[in-house]
């Protein structure tokens, strides 16, 4: 969708007569008008100001040219996982799990990475690093370079059990460090890991069809 679209849609979902919108953004109704037909598109202030008003990111008004991942994670970010700054605006850089109210989070890894140091934390994860390796290597899959801090409820999937038994591994609410790896016939390996645990997992595109490789304790 264009940008006059989606703002003639958002302003009919809302409710808002051309006037009212423009009295909330600050501009006249001729000004809206011109968005409407696509003559013009709000500046980048007014596209602030709408942004905040629809709770949509600029990238969606402007019909989402570009593909958002969190800067911290690597999470491909739709407008419903994207951060707020303390006044409610949108920061576009990073997932909600990542940065929240103008601040980085402090996860379960950020507070280890905080009370055991950085080097130890580092050290850590490229133990995770060779353990995960050495799984993968025994399976004949591609190895893992790097962990990025990822949320359980974006990487929490659902598995099939032989009974027929659907069953999660993971808690929506932690956070784990883990990757994906690029894999054969359109699939794709996930791993996470924690203190406890390493997982490996096998699915195809947007997390469909997903096939638990490994589960194993620490």
């Amino acid at each position: 969708m264009e940008t006059k679209d989606i703002l003639l849609e958002l302003r009919t979902k809302h409710g808002l007569s051309q006037d009212e919108l423009a009295e909330k953004v600050f501009v006249t109704r001729q000004a809206v008008s011109r968005w409407e037909t696509g003559d013009t598109v709000p500046n980048t202030e007014t596209l602030k100001h709408l942004s905040q008003l629809f709770d949509v990111t600029i990238n969606t008004l402007l019909g989402s040219p570009l593909r958002l991942y969190c800067e911290c994670c690597g999470m491909p970010l739709k407008d419903v996982d994207i951060s707020h700054e303390k006044d409610g605006a949108f920061n576009e850089k990073y997932c909600r799990w990542c940065y929240a109210d103008g601040g980085f989070t402090m996860d379960f890894w950020k507070q280890y990475g905080v009370t055991a140091g950085k080097e130890r934390f580092d050290a850590f994860k490229q133990q995770l690093v060779h353990e995960f390796n050495a799984l993968l290597c025994a399976e004949g899959l591609p190895e893992v370079e790097d962990l990025n801090v990822l949320s359980g409820d974006y990487i929490n999937l659902e598995y099939r059990l032989p009974s027929g038994e659907k069953v999660k591994f993971l808690d929506d609410n932690a956070s784990y460090l883990g990757n994906q790896l690029e894999g054969r016939n359109g699939r794709c390996f996930g791993i996470a890991g924690n203190m406890d645990f390493l997982l490996i997992c096998s699915y195809a595109e947007d997390g469909r069809e997903p096939v638990l490789v490994m589960y194993k304790k620490r």
